[in-house]
């Protein structure tokens, strides 16, 4: 069986959500590392006056996995990436710690 590419599922999930993440005065993109791994969603601008500046997602390949550092989405990366075909034993939830990951149905590392 052909393995799914991670690159090519992370792009089209994070492209899906830059396309739901609509806020006037609000920039939403996405920064492409492929030669590092790593994925990130930005939102830069302005909401009533205040500034708006952060990172939604990091996402970043290593070790032949996924490891998701930022989750800041309603519906969870690995959830998408889950519904996409990637095996939850390929996803590292970077952002709970080593200790709290073995308690996920995701990898620990």
């Amino acid at each position: 069986m052909e393995r799914l590419n991670y690159t090519e599922a992370i792009e089209k999930i994070l492209n899906s959500f830059c396309d739901m993440v609509v806020r006037e005065g609000t920039e939403v993109k996405i920064i492409r590392d492929r030669e590092s791994g790593n994925y990130l969603v930005i939102l830069a601008g302005w909401n009533d006056g205040s500034r708006v500046y952060g990172i939604s997602v990091h996402i970043e390949l290593k070790n032949d996995k996924i490891w998701i550092q930022q989750d800041r989405t309603d519906t969870g990366i690995a959830q998408e990436l889950v519904e996409f075909g990637v095996p939850k034993t390929d996803i590292v939830l970077a952002f709970k710690s080593p200790f709290t990951r073995k308690f996920t149905e995701y990898a620990v590392t």
